[in-house]
């Protein structure tokens, strides 16, 4: 057993033993940082992006007699493509308003004088981003389209309800384009009407006034139209000049009602867009598109699949964007924070709309254009972010470098 005296462990020895749990608190601390920011701008920009929603559906409560229930589940059925545009938001903004307090009360200069570089304090700002981009990801590939494809069934299913429910006895409807329509008897249970009298306008050059013993409607599939089948019944039409009369009897006789009154926009849910197609289905059709299918919509299809994956990966671009840009000594951090992030979105997404369209023009490749935003956005974080770890100062004054360069040339 030693008796003499113990040396104390030295400087470099306890710096070794305790620096990876400070480092491990430290990360905590970044990550709790920036965490409970990115829950609460997830909420609200999700609350106030669907708050434009709701108000255009509750035109359809208060004029249309739509059931709040049917509200309700439209939207649910809309919230992920908002989800889509608002989970790289709320990272964005998180990143920049945590980073921005941490560098405002010099909490980033401690940790950098621990020995901590920018690279390993961004590790649990990508942490973080990493739980967004799989958010993105599953919304992007699963429920968005699941939810489109909801949504369009359930604005033809309201039409068709409301095309049958608006239909009273003894009272001219004239909901539908083109066509008054006036039953004399209806039972309880709807299933058809009795004395029908219709008034045909669409052809200007021939309107026709029918009149059927009985009728009931048909539901189209995946229409925003429903069929009135009349039974035992005459068609009555007069030409312009009022000189010759024609009459038709029929036993029964098909009318299509358009729907494009009964519920708003109803007629652009006629047919499958390509943000309702499923990831495998995009892939099929791609792959065998066959000759019915245009040019234009297979550049939508390629450049939709596309898409599925460059949003999601923008959450990386964002976290490479946002640590640079959100360290900043600026006392209006919180602010700043958000206008920045709001300006970085903003141009991701014009630049994204941009790529697109020119995509579906065929100005350029379908895969340039969904990902060109990425790849501009990636260069710039990149740039900001070795210029921040080198502690270099972020302006990079291009406008001074530019006339610099003018100036030089005219010169020579």
């Amino acid at each position: 057993m030693r008796t003499g005296p113990q040396r104390c462990p030295g400087p470099i020895f306890m710096k070794k033993r305790l620096m990876p749990r400070i480092t491990k608190i430290i990360y905590r601390y970044i990550l709790k940082e920036i965490t409970y920011p990115f829950i609460l701008a997830l909420f609200v920009a999700t609350f106030v992006l669907m708050m434009g929603r709701i108000l255009q559906l509750m035109e359809l409560v208060i004029n249309k007699g739509v059931d709040l229930w049917d509200i309700s589940k439209l939207i649910l059925f809309m919230m992920p493509a908002l989800l889509l545009f608002t989970i790289p938001l709320a990272l964005l903004i998180s990143i920049l308003m945590g980073m921005g307090r941490l560098s405002r009360d010099n909490e980033l200069t401690v940790m950098k004088s621990a020995g901590l570089s920018l690279y390993q304090l961004s590790l649990p700002v990508f942490s973080l981003a990493v739980v967004a981009f799989v958010m993105s990801t599953v919304t992007s590939l699963f429920l968005l389209p699941e939810g489109n494809q909801a949504t369009r069934n359930l604005i033809l299913e309201i039409a068709r309800q409301k095309a049958s429910a608006g239909i009273k006895e003894k009272v001219f409807n004239d909901d539908f384009s083109g066509i008054v329509l006036y039953a004399d008897q209806i039972p309880i249970n709807g299933e058809y009407m009795e004395g029908i009298l219709l008034f045909d306008d669409r052809i200007q050059s021939e309107p026709s006034t029918i009149i059927a013993r009985k009728g009931y409607l048909v539901a189209a599939p995946d229409s925003p139209t429903v069929t009135l089948r009349l039974e035992n019944g005459s068609i009555h039409s007069v030409n312009p000049n009022l000189k010759n009369y024609k009459k038709i009897d029929f036993s029964t006789y098909d009318v299509s009602l358009e729907l494009q009154t009964v519920v708003a926009d109803a007629k652009k849910f006629a047919t499958q867009k390509p943000q309702e197609t499923t990831f495998l289905e995009m892939v099929r059709q791609i792959r065998d598109p066959g000759k019915s299918m245009p040019a234009l919509k297979i550049r939508e299809m390629k450049i939709e699949l596309n898409k599925r994956f460059a949003i999601p990966l923008s959450c990386f671009i964002f976290a490479l964007v946002g640590m640079p840009l959100g360290i900043t000594p600026s006392r209006s951090a919180r602010l700043r924070g958000f206008t920045t992030a709001l300006a970085v979105v903003v141009s991701y997404y014009l630049l994204t709309l941009s790529g697109t369209a020119l995509g579906e023009t065929g100005r350029l490749s379908p895969v340039v254009g969904a990902w060109v935003p990425n790849a501009v956005f990636a260069a710039a974080g990149v740039i900001l972010f070795m210029r921040k770890a080198e502690e270099k100062s972020l302006d990079l004054d291009l406008w001074g470098r530019a006339r610099t360069f003018f100036k030089s040339g005219r010169s020579s």
